[in-house]
């Protein structure tokens, strides 16, 4: 089934990543200490860990109705493309929002020295700012959300090659995504620092399992009509 293409190894490595999550949650209740606004630190890991995984599922739906069905350009019409990325984008920032309220739930459960700390987030913040600017001015945000499922003269465009694409294909998953790394060690918590991981491993998961097998429908389309 098109829709479901890869979506085997997408459970799996999902499944994976969760019970590491939980294992390492086990071996050390800190992870689990402190509160925001009276609400515990659980359920803001809870929230965290669970707004990726809804994100990415929205996107794998609405990428393969589109890209196979055309359900969405049927339904909404012109409006596709602007309501589906309404959606990726309120998810995407609070993927960023609910790691910096588990962050400040779960704050100073470790301790690192202040000099590597700020050499940390200086270095970290400087790829990632770096990595949304290239996307921004380069690539296009809407590019990045998935136009080339909605759009076909999209898929007519070139792939990047300056800003950070210049040094490497994937300069969204492996720089800008640095940037969910800044609450953890600006807070020095535990529990937004294992989120951040598990968000920075499962990103790859739809690359591999959503993207990648899309892109090569995609382009191949495009090449086989040119």
């Amino acid at each position: 089934m098109k829709l479901l293409e890869k979506q085997g190894w997408h459970l799996v490595v999902l499944l994976l990543l969760l019970i590491g999550v939980y294992y390492y949650i086990q071996l050390d209740q800190t992870f689990l200490t402190g509160s925001l606004w009276n609400i515990d630190t659980k359920v803001w890991l809870t929230l965290a860990l669970g707004i990726p995984i809804v994100h990415q599922v929205y996107v794998l739906f609405c990428w393969r109705l589109e890209l196979h069905y055309k359900l969405l350009s049927k339904t909404f019409g012109k409006n596709a493309f602007k309501i589906y990325a309404f959606g990726f984008f309120v998810l995407f920032v609070s993927r960023i929002v609910f790691i910096i309220f588990l962050a400040d739930s779960n704050k100073d459960t470790f301790q690192i020295n202040p000099i590597l700390k700020y050499t940390i987030l200086f270095f970290i913040s400087v790829l990632a700012v770096y990595a949304f600017y290239s996307v921004k001015v380069y690539f296009g945000m809407d590019r990045a959300a998935g136009l080339d499922h909605f759009e076909l003269e999209i898929r007519k465009l070139q792939f990047i090659n300056k800003g950070i694409f210049k040094y490497t294909n994937n300069g969204m998953y492996i720089y800008a995504f640095l940037i969910i790394y800044v609450p953890s060690f600006l807070y020095q918590s535990k529990s937004a620092f294992i989120v951040a991981v598990f968000s920075h491993l499962y990103i790859w998961v739809h690359y591999y399992c959503t993207e990648l097998p899309d892109i090569k429908i995609i382009y191949r389309n495009v090449e086989s009509k040119n």
